[in-house]
Order: structure tokens, then C-alpha cells, then sequence
């Protein structure tokens, strides 16, 4: 059998070739926007896998605790490299969280366990998104015109708006149910028994159709309406409740 394999070292020179690619191609809006959207992708990732992490101390697991990831610091969550992928890619990731199952509390079946844990993270975004939302309707309620036109009422908002986005888009995201996703651990106790063992004895397989239709786009446009769809009716949902 033939094959390759990159360190994370090779993996990092290939990201920052890509990244300055894709600056270079940008023009000053493009980094301008660019820029505005960090605070956004710092706190998806965060609350994501801070979701992770406390699900599973809440199941009995106090690894999470151990290891400093029940933290609201980006910096105990954020992946470099993942990072990246999720600012010019728009689909990336954060530091993995570590669990031991066998830390759980026996009241439901490990795979149950697993199951919550891994709908809490996409479960996180959801409700940040739905939070966000409801400050971008809240501002345009309360806050006088003359400051949401102004440049700072202006980035302000724009960071808001990048926020309710991001954060639906990586909820959705992780719900695809394809290893490494979340949504690989959270459908699998639905499956029928033939289903579920054939799910794990092809997971190698999943994870290469992961990787295609991730590399190809495939994933970016399977998703894509659905996030929109989800983006407008969370703001449906909160300028219903402030009139607007």
C-alpha cells in the first residue's frame, strides 16, 4: 500500500501559503471584513467545544476539567490550523475536546452519553446565534440611528451579524452525521442494530467521503440553505419579539 502523510509543521507552511494567496486576492474590503469576522469565528469555536467539554463533566467525566477545557478563553479551544480553515475556508475546527467514557455516569448506555456530548457542542452555537440575534434586533430597537450608521455602529453590527452566521454555520456543519463530525456520534443510537455495526466497520470509509466532499466544496453547498434558512428564521424569531 502506497500513501503520504504531513506533519503539522507541513501542514502549517501549506495554510500560510494559502492564506497569503488568498490576502493578496482579497483588496482592502475583503481584509477589512476579513478582520471583523475573527471575534466571531474565536467565540464558535469556543462555545462549541466549550459545549463539549461541559456535557461531559456534566455525564461524570472530569478530563475536560482536568486538561483547563471547561474555559471560555479562546485560547484553551482555538486549533491554528483549524482556525485558518475556518476564516478563508469557512469550514474548520477547534482543539478537540477529550472525553474517557468510562468516567461517565452508568444512568444511560455510553453511546447515549457520547451522543449528548457531541449535540452539545453544535447545541452551543444554536443558542449563541440565538442570543446574538436577539442584541442585533435589540439595537436597532433602542439604539438612535446616527450611531448604527456611524463607522463604529457600523463594524459593530457587521461583528454581530458575522457572529449569528458563523455560529449557525459551524452548528450545522458538525451535524453532518460523517466521521469526524459530531453528527457521526449523535445519529448513531437512532440506527438499527445491522446499521449501526456496518456505520462502525466502514467508518474509514466515511471518513474519506468526509474528505471529499469537504475538499470539493460539496459539503459548503449541501449546507449552505440550510443555514440560511436557519439564519432568517432566527432573525424572523427575534424581531418578532422586539416588533420590528
Amino acid at each position: 500500500m502506497f500513501g503520504f502523510s504531513f506533519d503539522r509543521r507541513t501542514l502549517y507552511i501549506i495554510i500560510g501559503i494559502l492564506v497569503i494567496v488568498s490576502l493578496m486576492s482579497y483588496g482592502t474590503s475583503g481584509i477589512f471584513n476579513l478582520i471583523l469576522s475573527i471575534p466571531a469565528v474565536l467565540l464558535a469555536i469556543t462555545v462549541h467545544e466549550f459545549g463539549h467539554a461541559f456535557a461531559a463533566y456534566k455525564l461524570g467525566d472530569d478530563t475536560p476539567l482536568r486538561q483547563g477545557r471547561l474555559s471560555m478563553n479562546p485560547l484553551d479551544h482555538v486549533d491554528p490550523l483549524g482556525l485558518a480553515m475556518l476564516l478563508f475556508a469557512h469550514i474548520g475546527w477547534g482543539k478537540p475536546v477529550q472525553v474517557d467514557p468510562r468516567n461517565y455516569n452508568r444512568d444511560i448506555s455510553v453511546e447515549k452519553a457520547d451522543a449528548i456530548v457531541a449535540f452539545a457542542g453544535p447545541l452551543m452555537n444554536f443558542i449563541t446565534a440565538i442570543i446574538f440575534a436577539l442584541i442585533y434586533c435589540a439595537m436597532y430597537k433602542f439604539v438612535k440611528i446616527s450611531f448604527l450608521v456611524s463607522n463604529i455602529g457600523i463594524i459593530i453590527i457587521t461583528i454581530i451579524a458575522s457572529i449569528v452566521t458563523m455560529n449557525i454555520g459551524l452548528g450545522v456543519f458538525n451535524l453532518i452525521p460523517l466521521p469526524p463530525l459530531d453528527g457521526s456520534k449523535i445519529f448513531l443510537p437512532v440506527l438499527p442494530h445491522n446499521a449501526k455495526f456496518w456505520f462502525i466497520q466502514h467508518e474509514q470509509m466515511f471518513y474519506f467521503i468526509f474528505l471529499i466532499i469537504w475538499i470539493t466544496g460539496i459539503a459548503g453547498r449541501l449546507i449552505s440553505p440550510i443555514i440560511g434558512t436557519m439564519t432568517e428564521g432566527i432573525l424572523k424569531l427575534a424581531m418578532t419579539i422586539f416588533g420590528l
